[in-house]
């Protein structure tokens, strides 16, 4: 992108998914393609893709590819092949975490830096921009200054900053999380995390004393950034990246929606900046991110450490508050709502917190409103919206729900309302343009040109007769050809270049206006250019470190041999090569259970954020038979999450079908 662009990019499970994210405002679409996408629910195949494409770049908006998982040297010839095809559907750019796959022979699309490949200095983000990637994602964890500094130690006009505004936070720096291996063989480097960071866990202390009990330890709230867009820019960020390639079709229409209300404003405020694409979206509903599942929100460290940055209680979705039981029948619950505009419609969820914290939900079959002062016979109501009192009958029986009694407060997780409302069409994105009529000798031409500065002309040859009404004529012909209906254009203005007022039928002014707009659109198609592939610095930038451990995720030979034409003197194979039998840091993460139970040294002395030596004893995790140790680096103000992998796991073999040592560049033994 050029330094003053900003892009919106929105995740897609598939296909149709991605259309309704570049129509609700999207600059950019990343998505699955067939394999190799770190989410192994998620793939489509390359037939979809380039339908998505064609639909994107009628707007100018971008797909972007997920190849971001860690490769096995039997997949990299694989791995070339898809790169080919993504790039003949049209595909703008791959996004990778494997540097093996810089050692191959790739088609020449842009490539892009995963969020796996932990971009947290300054350093590793030069370095990846020297090998030749055009766009890194920044560690979900950075503060502004850190981002700041990123942007101050690259090039705004060789490299693009993005960074996640939303949704899901992996609670690991990512691609530093290797729990789901350890305990299940699932990699998450390799797209099948088992979320081991969502259970809950029982917290002892190095004196074995309980401190937490059943609590979701490791389990974060939902990303939200909205209120730290204009710091973010300001920072040097320039692609803001949705999460959610999980996600439904609502989830996706919703919050792009919402974040291109906010970037539109900015872009009014700031003229200097320019989205990335085209057109202007209008929208049928408000959008709101409560709506959606979300499990609280954060904005994590952009502006320093924060204590609720936890959703401790539960992974689930906790919803809005909407009011209290007042009565719980052998069928059916009462409540009474806090805002009388407050409506319970049928399939709403709901849901509460037992004795024990733990989110229950009922779902609802059927809501009846009811008068303030009492019940009305069954069947007998007066109407959505009268009452704050409702009765609703949950659908499953009401003996399975724990502790539901009179006072307990009750949220709405799942509005039925809301959900209908955007399975429906809920968004328009139309590219202003500007429309010419002259007379020719032989007839008419209509010249349409767009925003872009994209222009196409049709003509008609006909007779032009006088109009019977002057007075009318000219506001007739503007009328007819501003009807851009079904088009993806709307017209900004309707110029007429007439020797008097004429009179056209609409039956020769309708395939005109439709010819001419063909014509723009196959315009802006020929004029459509792909994004370039950066080329490495030469002679080959040194990586910042001349030794890498398993952390480095180096899983074939071709990222071992890119690594070593760097400069990296030892370098160890991944962990899932099962080369760590011992134990090892399971993850890295800059949330810190001592400091979220306010546990940490530094809390207890009254001097948070003063850095030094400061000694935290190590803790315990425990989720049944599993015990992991969390360790704290109190200086990078960092845990450790410590444990080994699984017999059963070992045993079951490398993942790898060639043995990786670690061993200096032309050894032949390991060291």
């Amino acid at each position: 992108m050029l330094p003053h662009q900003l892009e919106l990019l929105s995740p897609a499970r598939d296909a149709d998914i991605g259309i309704e994210a570049v129509n609700h405002g999207a600059d950019a679409v990343y998505i699955g393609g067939p394999s190799f996408g770190a989410r192994t629910s998620a793939d489509n195949a390359v037939k979809e893709i380039a339908r998505l494409v064609k639909h994107a770049h009628r707007f100018g908006s971008r797909i972007f590819t997920t190849m971001n998982t860690i490769l096995r040297d039997d997949e990299l010839e694989p791995a070339r092949k898809l790169a080919w095809q993504l790039y003949d559907a049209g595909v703008d750019a791959l996004i990778i975490q494997d540097m093996g796959l810089l050692e191959i022979d790739l088609p020449p699309i842009q490539l892009h830096a995963s969020t796996q490949t932990d971009i947290r200095t300054p350093e590793k983000a030069r370095f990846l921009q020297d090998v030749g990637l055009s766009q890194i994602v920044l560690a979900r964890e950075l503060t502004l200054q850190q981002i700041a500094a990123i942007r101050a130690a690259t090039d705004p006009d060789r490299c693009t900053l993005e960074f996640f505004i939303h949704g899901a936070l992996c609670v690991a720096y990512s691609g530093q999380c290797f729990i789901s291996h350890a305990h299940t063989g699932r990699s998450a480097n390799r797209g099948d995390c088992s979320q081991a960071c969502r259970l809950p866990y029982e917290v002892k202390d190095n004196l074995g004393r309980i401190v937490a009990h059943d609590k979701h330890v490791l389990s974060m709230k939902d990303n939200n950034q909205s209120d730290n867009l204009r710091a973010l820019i300001d920072a040097g960020a320039r692609s803001f990246k949705i999460e959610g390639r999980y996600k439904d079709m609502a989830y996706v229409k919703n919050i792009t929606a919402h974040y291109r209300v906010l970037f539109d404003e900015i872009l009014e405020e700031r003229p200097e900046l320019a989205r990335a694409s085209s057109g202007e979206c209008t929208f049928s509903f408000r959008p709101d991110p409560d709506q959606n599942f979300n499990r609280e929100f954060t904005d994590y460290f952009v502006q320093g450490r924060k204590e609720d940055i936890g959703a401790f209680d539960t992974p689930k979705n906790p919803g809005r508050p909407i009011g209290y039981v007042t009565k719980v029948g052998a069928n059916f619950v009462e409540l009474e709502t806090d805002d009388p505009a407050t409506v319970i419609h049928n399939g709403d969820g709901l849901c509460y917190l037992d004795l024990q914290k733990e989110l229950t939900g009922l779902q609802i079959n059927r809501a009846e409103p009811l008068p303030a002062s009492h019940p009305l016979p069954l069947g007998e109501g007066r109407g959505e919206g009268s009452s704050k009192h409702w009765r609703v009958y949950p659908k499953d029986a009401m003996d399975s729900f724990k502790d539901l009694r009179r006072g307990v407060q009750v949220n709405r997780n799942r509005d039925m309302d809301w959900v209908r409302g955007l399975e429906k069409k809920s968004a328009e994105r139309r590219i202003g343009a500007w429309l010419k009529l002259d007379e020719t000798p032989v007839g008419l031409s209509l010249t349409v040109t767009d925003e872009d500065g994209h222009s196409a002309t049709a003509t008609l040859p006909c007779t032009l007769e006088p109009a019977k009404d002057p007075a009318q004529a000219d506001a007739r012909l503007r009328d007819n050809l501003s009807r851009l209906g079904e088009t993806i254009f709307q017209p900004i203005d309707v110029a007429l270049n007439l020797s008097g007022p004429r009179f056209v039928p609409a039956s020769l002014l309708n395939p005109l206006r439709r010819e001419a707009i063909e014509a723009l659109e196959a315009a802006r198609a020929a004029a459509w250019t792909r994004l370039p592939r950066a080329k490495p610095v030469e002679p080959a930038v040194s990586y910042p470190e001349d030794t890498l451990s398993y952390l480095a995720n180096v899983f074939n030979h071709k990222a071992r041999d890119f690594y070593a034409k760097h400069g990296v003197k030892v370098i160890a194979a991944a962990y899932e090569s099962h080369e760590e039998a011992g134990e090892v840091s399971l993850m890295i993460t800059k949330h810190c259970v001592r400091f979220s139970l306010s546990l940490c040294p530094k809390q207890a002395k009254g001097v948070t954020g003063v850095q030094g030596t400061v000694k935290a004893e190590p803790m315990m995790l425990i989720n049944g038979h599993e015990t992991l140790t969390l360790r704290f680096d109190c200086k990078p103000c960092e845990m450790h999450v410590v444990g080994k992998m699984r017999p059963s796991v070992l045993k079951a073999g490398q993942t790898s079908p060639l043995k990786f040592y670690r061993t200096r560049p032309g050894q032949a033994s390991p060291v």
